[in-house]
């Protein structure tokens, strides 16, 4: 685990050069077909060396929740595991960690249709409008919520709207799904200076790659708009506001870069509650070479 761009695929290729692991991607971005410089994903030539898992799963234009996350990658779990291989988890989507360890709630999946019905409201009223609604129908909900924070008032509102219950009243997670011993490490740089330097680095960088071509091949089609989940990452919202000429380019990245700084943050706040968690700095000595003989030793203890 870790926030973005803290060295997380470059520590996973390592490990599975010292272990016989395959990667199972925890990125929410990284499912998507198309979304591949601004999702960071490993290139053709890195995926034929180590094998990957949940990568390029659905269309931009479907919802991928927690839900389809936990099935497929459990599945994936398995498969690994039946190849007497070892299945390393990697990536920053922090929800898909926790479901994947506690379980879900009994709450109701995504609903396309109500979905789409609230993005056009939101399009003509705007979303503090919907966040006024969510607080006559979900009070609690609303006070924890800025009126600008889409996915979550969208969820809330489906939610409740949905079950007839206020989603802080469903019940709580069942069970978790994975089995047997777990070495859960988190990478971060020991300096916030060094992990901003490293985010600017890799969206310029992203930029050269061709991150704005990228984007505007999506914002083309015309089942893509800038409410669906897929365009809501970070990065691809930004560069969709500058194509729609609302900045400029230079301004675009610099709300790009801004927009995974505090995206960063976030990580680090979930990260910071996750229990047995231990801090590795991705710069340390001999990182890879340590984790790999923890590893072999909790495998090795279970048979």
């Amino acid at each position: 685990m870790g926030p973005t761009a803290s060295g997380k695929s470059g520590l996973a290729l390592e490990l599975c050069e010292r272990l016989r692991a395959e990667i199972i991607s925890v990125d929410s971005a990284q499912v998507y077909r198309g979304m591949d410089i601004g999702a960071a994903k490993p290139d053709r030539a890195t995926r034929e060396r180590v094998p990957h898992h949940l990568i390029d799963l659905c269309d931009p234009s479907e919802a991928y929740s927690a839900a389809r996350f936990c099935a497929d990658a459990a599945r994936a779990i398995a498969q690994i595991r039946a190849r007497g291989r070892l299945p390393l988890l990697v990536g920053g989507t922090m929800l898909y960690f926790r479901a994947l360890q506690q379980g879900l709630s009994d709450l109701p999946s995504a609903d396309p249709a109500f979905r789409a019905a609230l993005a056009e409201q939101a399009a003509r009223e705007g979303w503090p409008a919907l966040h006024a609604r969510l607080a006559r129908l979900d009070p609690a909900s609303a006070a924890r919520l800025h009126p600008n924070d889409v996915q979550r008032i969208q969820r809330a509102l489906e939610v409740v709207e949905l079950s007839g219950t206020p989603i802080s009243r469903h019940a709580p997670p069942a069970a978790g799904m994975l089995e047997g011993p777990v070495v859960k490490v988190a990478l971060n740089p020991p300096q916030r200076a060094t992990l901003h330097a490293r985010i600017e680095q890799r969206f310029r960088q992203m930029m050269a790659a061709g991150f704005l071509d990228e984007v505007a091949a999506l914002r083309a089609r015309p089942d893509l708009h800038p409410d669906l989940p897929s365009m809501r990452a970070v990065g691809y919202r930004q560069l969709w506001a500058h194509l729609d000429g609302e900045w400029d380019l230079e301004t675009a990245v610099a709300r790009g870069i801004a927009a995974t700084r505090r995206f960063a943050k976030r990580q680090l706040t979930w990260l910071r509650a996750e229990p047995g968690l231990q801090w590795q700095d991705p710069d340390g000595d001999r990182v890879a070479e340590r984790l790999a003989e923890q590893i072999r030793g909790a495998a090795v203890q279970t048979g």
